[in-house]
């Protein structure tokens, strides 16, 4: 026999389908705002677009029409590509150091690790400016790599701890005594263990690199053009519909890469984790 639902209950439903309604929209409505405007045949920003074309992604894609842009795009990939690869590596080698220690000192290296999270970006980037400065060094694609390294490690620590939460200790013992050596144990049995959150961390690392904004700001030189600045600057002087292209290919290689990579490695489930 079916219970039946009270006023309380379906009120309660109500209200919490109102609120995820609401919040979908929220979400979802801006993408679906730039998707629709970049097929518009305007000259400049506008929604709704009074009609449709393709034009804006053959000028995005157009070698010598968008060359400014292309460049941008090669030093954000570049700067994504490297910063991701030093993040990975120590944030791995810091969830394989931290992740079994219950002292003092491994709850405070986590905390510090974590602790870009928690600064605001711009003032993160204006310390890192000033640091930089300090030693001597100029804004330079190099140093955006660092600052965002040092900004997307969380994310690799995140993912990696999970999995290494996960990860039996009896193997880890097994292996011992077997004879094994740590790094031969570390190299054959926890690392193929915990790849898939090693990867789903480097994905996000990835993701958040190229869309980073306020290191890029403070640490970009004039030879060091980044995407997002480039976008920006766009948009402030001339609405060019071009970034509503440009996020456009965003969005659909977003969605793509995230649906490879929840199947994969079931990314959802490494971040809840």
């Amino acid at each position: 026999m079916s219970r039946r639902h009270s006023p309380s209950d379906m009120s309660y439903t109500l209200v919490i389908g109102v609120l995820a309604s609401l919040a979908l929209v929220i979400l979802v409505g801006p993408v679906l705002v730039v998707l629709l405007t970049s097929f518009t045949d305007n000259r400049s920003l506008k929604f709704p677009p009074t009609g449709l074309s393709l034009q804006w992604y053959a000028e995005l894609f157009d070698a010598t029409r968008s060359r400014q842009i292309h460049r941008a795009a090669l030093n954000s990939l570049e700067v994504a590509a490297w910063s991701t690869g030093l993040a990975t590596l120590f944030g791995t080698m810091a969830a394989l150091a931290l992740a079994r220690s219950e002292a003092r000192w491994a709850r405070m290296l986590d905390t510090l690790f974590m602790s870009p999270m928690i600064l605001p970006g711009l003032a993160f980037g204006l310390a890192a400016l000033m640091y930089f400065t300090f030693l001597g060094f100029r804004p330079s694609l190099n140093l955006i790599m660092v600052g965002h390294a040092i900004v997307i490690v969380p994310l690799v620590l995140r993912t990696t701890s999970a999995s290494l939460s996960q990860l039996d200790a009896a193997l880890l013992e097994s292996s011992a005594s077997l004879g094994a050596s740590w790094f031969y144990t570390l190299r054959r049995v926890t690392l193929p263990i915990i790849a898939p959150g090693i990867f789903a961390g480097a994905f996000l690392a990835f993701m958040a690199s190229i869309d980073n904004v306020p290191v890029s700001l403070f640490l970009s030189g004039p030879r060091s053009d980044m995407l997002p600045i480039r976008l920006w600057g766009m948009m402030e002087s001339t609405l060019d519909v071009r970034v509503a292209a440009v996020s456009g290919v965003f969005i659909t290689t977003v969605i793509c890469l995230m649906l490879l990579m929840e199947r994969v490695v079931g990314l959802t489930k490494r971040i809840r984790d």
